[in-house]
Order: C-alpha cells, then sequence, then structure tokens
C-alpha cells in the first residue's frame, strides 16, 4: 500500500473517531430528553400550549432551543419524540432546524470566538431563527405530514381532534388508545391514562393517610416503575437506531473531508457568491459540532468574507452528512430533500445580503 494512501486512511479514521467522539455525548443527551418528554411529560398540555397558527407554532418551536441545549445530533431524537407526541408539524421541524444554534451554549461559545465581531453572533442568531421559522411554516401546507414520515414515527402520531373536548370524546365512546397521551393496560375497565392513575396516587398522600398498602400509594409504585421502564427502553431503542446511523454518517463525512481536494474550496472564498457556496459545501461536508463550529470558522476570517463565515455557522448545524442520515430516521428521503434544498436556498438569499451590504 503506497504511502500516501495510507495517511489518507489514518487521517480519515482519526477524524471519523474525532467525529465519533464529538457527537455522541450530545446524542446521548438529546436521547435522554427525548425519554423524559415521553415519560414525565403530558404530551397533551405541550401541544395545547403550542399556537394553532402555522406561522406562531414555528415561530416557537424554532425557539424552544433556549431550554433543550442539544446540537445537530441530539435534536433529532428530541424532534422526532415531538412528532410522536402530537406537536404540531411547524413547530417540531422549527425546532430541529433551530435547537443547534438557538441554545445558550451555542450562542456563548459563537461570543467568544467573534467577540470582535458581534454583528456575527446576531446575525447567526436572526437568521437561523428565520430560517428555521420560514420552514417550519412551509411545511404547515401538507396538511397530514404521515406521508412524508418514516413508517414508524407516522403510526406513533396520535390522531388529531382540536375540537373535542376529553368529556366529548368520552361521550362519544372514542377509545382510549387512540386519543393522545401514555396509557397503562391491564387495568379493570382497560386503557388508562398515566397521568390519571397519577393524579388518584396523590389523594392518599394530600389526605394524610399513610396506610402502606393503600390502593393509591400501591398504584403510585406501579406508575413510578413503569414510567422508569419506559424511559430505559425508550433510550436503548432510539440509541440503537440512530447510533448506527450516526456511524455511518460520520464515516461517510470523514471519507469525503479526506479525499475532496480542499485548496480547490479555499480559492473560491474571494467572491461574494462563490465564497457562500464553497462554505454551504464545506459546513455540509466537515460536518462539525455547532457548539465548536465557530472556533472552526474563525481560521478563515481573515480570508473569507462575512456572509460565507454566517453561510457556515448557519447551514451547518442544520445540514451536514450527519444530521442527514439522522433526519433519514424521522424523514421520507424526499422530504428530506425539501429540507436540504430550503435551507440552502434561504441561507445563500440572506448572507448575500450580508456580502453586498458590507461590499
Amino acid at each position: 500500500m503506497q504511502p500516501g494512501l495510507t495517511n489518507q486512511l489514518n487521517n480519515a479514521f482519526t477524524l471519523f473517531l474525532s467525529l465519533l467522539v464529538e457527537a455522541i455525548p450530545f446524542l446521548l443527551l438529546g436521547v435522554l430528553f427525548s425519554g423524559l418528554l415521553l415519560g414525565f411529560v403530558d404530551e397533551r398540555k405541550l401541544v395545547s400550549r403550542i399556537p394553532r397558527n402555522p406561522l406562531l407554532g414555528a415561530l416557537m418551536g424554532s425557539s424552544i432551543g433556549f431550554l433543550f441545549p442539544v446540537c445537530e445530533c441530539g435534536n433529532v431524537p428530541v424532534a422526532r419524540r415531538l412528532l410522536m407526541q402530537g406537536v404540531p408539524a411547524p413547530a417540531a421541524i422549527g425546532f430541529l432546524l433551530a435547537a443547534p444554534t438557538i441554545n445558550p451554549v451555542v450562542i456563548w461559545a459563537t461570543w467568544t470566538a467573534f467577540r470582535d465581531q458581534p454583528e456575527i453572533v446576531v446575525l447567526r442568531v436572526v437568521f437561523s431563527l428565520s430560517i428555521a421559522t420560514i420552514i417550519g411554516w412551509v411545511f404547515s401546507a401538507q396538511k397530514d405530514l404521515r406521508p412524508l414520515l418514516q413508517p414508524s414515527v407516522a403510526r406513533a402520531i396520535p390522531l388529531p381532534k382540536p375540537e373535542f373536548s376529553d368529556k366529548e370524546l368520552v361521550q362519544a365512546n372514542t377509545p382510549l388508545l387512540l386519543q393522545s397521551g401514555t396509557f397503562m393496560l391491564g387495568q379493570p375497565g382497560g386503557a388508562v391514562p398515566i397521568e390519571s392513575l397519577l393524579k388518584d396516587d396523590w389523594k392518599p398522600l394530600q389526605t394524610g393517610k399513610t396506610e402502606k398498602t393503600s390502593k393509591g400509594s400501591s398504584m403510585f409504585h406501579r406508575v413510578s416503575k413503569e414510567r422508569l421502564r419506559l424511559l430505559l427502553d425508550t433510550m436503548v431503542q432510539e440509541l440503537r437506531e440512530l447510533g448506527g446511523v450516526l456511524v455511518i454518517g460520520s464515516a461517510i463525512a470523514a471519507i469525503i473531508q479526506v479525499g475532496a481536494p480542499r485548496e480547490l474550496i479555499l480559492n473560491l472564498g474571494q467572491g461574494p457568491v462563490s465564497s457562500i457556496l464553497a462554505m454551504l459545501l464545506l459546513a455540509a461536508v466537515v460536518s462539525i459540532c455547532s457548539t465548536v463550529d465557530a472556533f472552526f470558522a474563525l481560521s478563515f476570517a481573515s480570508t473569507f468574507t462575512s456572509g460565507s463565515l454566517l453561510a457556515f455557522l448557519v447551514f451547518g448545524p442544520m445540514i451536514d452528512l450527519k444530521g442527514i442520515g439522522l433526519m433519514l430516521s424521522i424523514f421520507k428521503s424526499r422530504a428530506v430533500v425539501y429540507l436540504i434544498v430550503l435551507a440552502a436556498q434561504l441561507t445563500f438569499l440572506m448572507t448575500l445580503a450580508v456580502n453586498l451590504h458590507l461590499g
């Protein structure tokens, strides 16, 4: 084997390991949040707080990243869980695209890297929030998102019932398992929502009863164990599914990054248009974590335009090779293509306006 080829393979393997080491902790964090959403969040209350207006819902979903500080690896399992809990598509897609950037950790890291250029920090947040909101709003035109989702995700989405109250559903004899929520099977009378069990469980404690054998206390322990088991099962299942996709995506990113003619990409960084296209491509190929990508972009600050640096910082966390692989665990391929094209076009137009203004 030729020494040059051996060095390239060694570099590719090193990059592959570095991508995994960098991404796995955030994937674990996202899976943990996903499990917590399933086991401990009443999705009906969560859905009720999302505005029904598609544009406002997308904006709110894009802003939720402040509460879930995850990067472009950890946001996918959380977004998938939000969809499966019945959160409107504009809000879930807005979160999926904005969360890697619209969170305090990334904003702080960007400020640390570009302290001398505060406009980069502000525009990164504004552009990321705007693009995610617009794309979420565009997807609201698809009234039923199921045809764009993978079958396993589509089957888990609860049936929409915005016009009925819980009392009306009971009067209409709607089966409980067709309603949104987490249920326990095997109870007298059929399936029972966990939330109602927890509500009953606390009554003995609130009234001062301390009998160890009381029905409420026994049921509370059963529900607690059920929720813990549900949380662990969900985390293991999502780690198995998303971890395999992450390994494949990291391997592809490492191979392309080593084999691509990087000098050609750097030579394109002088023009207002070519520099943006080059950094869009570089952002997708490098697949660097959004918590550290600002420092990577800082190394190009002396040779690339401000608009192209923003293109890297905005587009990369939304769309890269690792992220595309993870998105395919939620969406079918055509939906992922829609996301890529829309994100690339909007990023290009906004950052081109920055280049033309500063030029």
